[in-house]
């Protein structure tokens, strides 16, 4: 061999082009985390749904209403309205078939007594099982009603909380 100091040149170059790769394979799959895209995505439409069916509700019908539906039902505790309102506004599509989000419905509010916080049941269109992965959406109303505890009607804040999930 008459100049063997190519080869040396040579060995070094693919030496070191290898190392480049498997540091640049090594740094890279180390650093990739897989999450996929849409995740969360069915969580965030379902919490805006609700959350945009408790305003509908908590609107007045017309301009000579004084109280809004929402106010009306925890009032009244009239849970077959609320079943049927926030049914009907949840599971509405523009096809033929209809949704199947079901709920669970509930108002808290602070005893004045001994600063407690009971909670009342207004409907459901179904039982939690524990398989569900609900979400949470809640809306203050101001509702003139006789709390338990309470001697008299006065206006009181309570807590509207419904728990969604979809089949």
């Amino acid at each position: 061999m008459v100049k063997d100091g190519g080869q040396l040149y040579t060995i070094e170059g693919v030496a070191a082009g290898l190392i480049m790769l498997m540091t640049a394979y090594l740094v890279v799959g180390a650093t990739s985390v897989y999450t996929p895209g849409d995740a969360h995505i069915n969580d965030m439409q379902l919490e805006i749904l609700g959350s945009d069916a408790l305003k509908m509700l908590d609107t007045p019908q017309n301009y000579t209403d004084s109280k809004s539906p929402l106010q009306q039902i925890v009032e009244t505790d009239d849970g077959s309205r609320f079943w049927l309102m926030f049914n009907n506004t949840v599971n509405n599509r523009t096809g033929s078939i209809p949704d199947h989000i079901h709920f669970t419905a509930n108002y808290s509010y602070r005893m004045t007594a001994d600063n407690s916080i009971n909670s009342s049941f207004i409907n459901a269109s179904r039982n939690l099982t524990g398989g569900e992965h609900a979400v949470r959406v809640t809306k203050w109303v101001i509702v003139n009603k006789k709390l338990p505890g309470s001697a008299t009607f006065q206006d009181r804040a309570v807590l509207v909380e419904v728990l969604l999930w979809r089949d």
